[in-house]
């Protein structure tokens, strides 16, 4: 145990007397306390008032000196956190981690803003800025970790992104926009439930805006359609589909799209037709009479006239007097 004791500390002894190179020094100044100094000794960029440091960082901005503009801008926030002029400096910070491809944490920084400074003159700029990442992150790019290290693009937490863009300006510029976006998101990830509601929530929230509702009902058919493709032996997607189609064509009856929507509508009803046949193939395998005609009907009232038609009638004169032996 005392020998333990002893490696433990002459290993403790043998860390703390060995040089390293710290990433900073640590600064202490009157009335700011202590932080680490990115650039030693170096205070020409530091400014007694908060308009002054914000001019630096500013000027720092515009030259892409992200190093400068970053500090001098921190500088504005830790010092001067309640002036006029503090979500101007994070705005700053914003800008840079953008710049240095840290978007996430520029995410972050804008949204400190809004957190911090509702009333902010900059308020709808940056809500345009988070929009704009988060429409780099619904093209593809990787979440990272410590804003460094790439893991994974999520279609999940790019709908989060948007879906705060929509709480903190409902009704801004930019919102009509994020409320569609959160439904494409969800599109991407395949969860087509979920894109459906978002589609209707921009359709119902943004009623004034026709050209916004018009794609959101159109997209919700689009995402039922997509759903309907993916199911088997479900035919309620399918009628769903129909009936945004439907919907879209009976409040937009000019927008080029209808042709497209009455396309896919014939195209889903088709679809009907053979699930209900396949259905009813599948009862009649499993000599479940009852139910193989059940299905057999629906495929006569989707479209009689259709060839399943002519062979579901077949198929339910064929299994009548099993039907009956089997009542017996």
């Amino acid at each position: 145990m005392r020998r333990r004791f002893v490696e433990i500390l002459i290993l403790t002894t043998v860390v703390m007397v060995l040089p390293f190179r710290c990433p900073a020094p640590l600064i202490y100044t009157p009335g700011e306390g202590w932080y680490y100094e990115l650039f030693g000794g170096n205070t020409k960029w530091q400014r007694p008032r908060a308009k002054d440091q914000l001019d630096v960082a500013e000027k720092a901005l515009a030259a892409k000196d992200y190093d400068t503009a970053m500090h001098a801008a921190s500088r504005v926030l830790r010092v001067f956190p309640l002036s006029d002029y503090a979500p101007e400096a994070a705005y700053v910070q914003g800008r840079c981690f953008e710049a240095e491809g840290k978007d996430e944490a520029a995410f972050q920084a804008y949204q400190d803003i809004i957190d911090h400074y509702p009333k902010c003159t900059q308020f709808n700029e940056v809500l345009n800025r988070q929009y704009a990442i988060a429409n780099r992150f619904l093209d593809g790019e990787w979440f990272r970790l410590w804003n460094t290290i790439p893991l994974y693009p999520s279609m999940d937490e790019t709908a989060n992104l948007f879906g705060k863009i929509v709480a903190d300006g409902p009704f801004s510029p930019v919102a009509p926009k994020a409320q569609m976006s959160i439904g494409s998101a969800h599109e991407k990830a395949k969860d087509y439930a979920e894109a459906v509601k978002a589609y209707e929530t921009a359709a119902d929230k943004y009623q004034n805006d026709p050209q916004i509702a018009a794609d959101a009902m159109y997209r919700a058919g689009v995402a039922w359609q997509k759903q309907a493709d993916t199911a088997e032996y479900d035919q309620s997607a399918a009628s769903k589909a129909i009936s945004a189609y439907m919907d879209f064509i009976s409040f937009f009856p000019d927008d080029p799209r209808v042709a497209t929507a009455r396309k896919a509508i014939e195209k889903l009803k088709a679809l009907q037709v053979q699930g209900s046949f396949d259905v009813a193939q599948f009862y009649e395998q499993y000599h479940e009479w009852a139910g193989a005609v059940v299905y057999y009907n629906d495929v006569l009232q989707q479209n009689a006239n259709s060839p399943l038609a002519t062979l579901a009638r077949q198929r339910i004169d064929a299994l009548k007097p099993l039907l009956k032996s089997s009542k017996r």
